[in-house]
């Protein structure tokens, strides 16, 4: 059973939008934080999700990949923190070591002129060197679901001040993999703990299970025929047959000038020999997949984002969360096997509204697939036109 919830909230919440950060009456050194950062003005989930954050509300907010979700809950975090109060009071879960430092870096940035302490407690690392960061107090934990219950069943990771736990990609931390884990954490947890779940994709299903945890939410969604990003111009390349996708792929980078792009296979073997190919014909190439060591991939994630390589070719283990905005072009070399995953992955380009393309490979046995993508999103994907060069525009 789920920690009982202390009461259960049936007034209306009237969500107001706001059109500056200054409405939201934050702390003078937040908003100092948030402009350094470079946040000039809300996005339209940050318009509408920050407010009722502060104001004490349980949320669900849904908005495009690389519209400001982390934003949205790391300001509102950071606004109910008591940085006088040397106890952790908030928590970000997220469902990769990779996904939570990304976290961590945009709190630490918009934090940079708050004294409070922020804490990473994920998989893969040094056990002792969680240990010895939490009983320095750190008012902010971020981290993966089996560390952060490692931690509190250690008796490490005090809950007793949490006021604020935050899923990330919620969809995949409530699927049957992380539940488990998540309900564990939320049992230690005070009862008036207050629960806000961000995605870009909310499936029926997920919804459902959030009535277990949380008082009437503040529904903030999406409808599905407006989860495709704006801005992201989608092509799909009819290449008949899986040998064909290796010459095709050369002619895209032969004929576009591309300053960095991301290449998505179904499996490890794909990317491995995809990525021996690529660095034959001379290309500067890196790859990504879960086999790797968590260390492995994240100097090889730094590297990439350095630009010390211009194309990264991955599994979807790289589909969430992944902010690299030098990325124009997303190149499904193979579609996904999971048709969430598509929106994910071509929300790697085009980051925070910019510009960016998606390239399709379709053989006769994926029309189908497509086809499923287009009806779940309410699009239609066109045929890439043969002048290649037509679509720099989009880049």
């Amino acid at each position: 059973m789920m920690n009982q919830i202390e009461n259960t909230r049936e007034d209306k919440y009237i969500v107001r939008e706001i059109e500056k950060f200054e409405e939201l009456n934050l702390k003078d050194d937040l908003l100092r934080g948030i402009y350094a950062n470079g946040f000039e003005y809300p996005s339209t989930i940050q318009k509408k999700a920050i407010l009722p954050i502060i104001e004490g509300r349980d949320v669900i907010g849904q908005a495009q990949s690389g519209m400001g979700k982390t934003g949205t809950y790391s300001i509102g975090l950071l606004q109910l923190i008591n940085p006088k109060l040397k106890s952790p009071q908030g928590i970000i879960l997220a469902h990769t070591k990779e996904l939570a430092k990304q976290i961590g870096n945009v709190v630490n940035n918009l934090s940079k002129y708050l004294k409070i302490n922020i804490c990473m407690c994920v998989g893969g690392t040094d056990t002792r060197t969680n240990i010895s960061q939490l009983r320095k107090n750190p008012q902010v934990i971020i981290g993966t679901p089996g560390r952060i219950l490692d931690m509190i069943g250690r008796g490490e990771l005090k809950t007793n001040y949490i006021k604020l736990l935050v899923i990330d990609e919620a969809d995949e931390m409530l699927s049957k993999g992380f539940l488990e884990q998540v309900k564990n954490i939320f049992i230690t947890l005070p009862s008036n703990v207050q629960a806000t779940l961000f995605s870009a994709t909310m499936p029926p299903e997920f919804l459902d299970i959030t009535r277990e945890f949380m008082r009437n939410p503040v529904e903030i969604l999406v409808k599905q025929e407006e989860l495709t990003l704006e801005g992201i111009k989608q092509f799909y390349i009819n290449v008949e047959k899986n040998e064909y996708k290796f010459e095709t792929l050369c002619d895209i980078y032969d004929i576009l000038t591309i300053a960095q792009s991301m290449i998505y296979c179904y499996s490890r073997q794909v990317v491995e020999e995809l990525s021996e190919k690529l660095i034959a014909n001379n290309f500067s190439v890196i790859s990504i997949h879960g086999d790797m060591t968590s260390h492995e991939r994240d100097s090889r994630i730094e590297a990439f984002k350095k630009g010390t390589c211009r194309v990264l070719v991955s599994t979807d283990m790289l589909a969430r969360g992944i902010d690299i905005q030098q990325v124009s072009v997303v190149i499904c070399y193979d579609l996904p096997k999971d048709i969430k995953n598509y929106l994910h992955r071509i929300g790697r380009s085009g980051r925070f509204g910019r510009k960016g393309v998606a390239i399709n490979f379709v053989t006769y046995n994926d029309y189908k697939i497509l086809k499923d993508i287009e009806r779940y999103y309410s699009i239609e994907i066109e045929e890439m036109p043969r002048d290649l060069q037509s679509i720099s525009k989009y880049l």
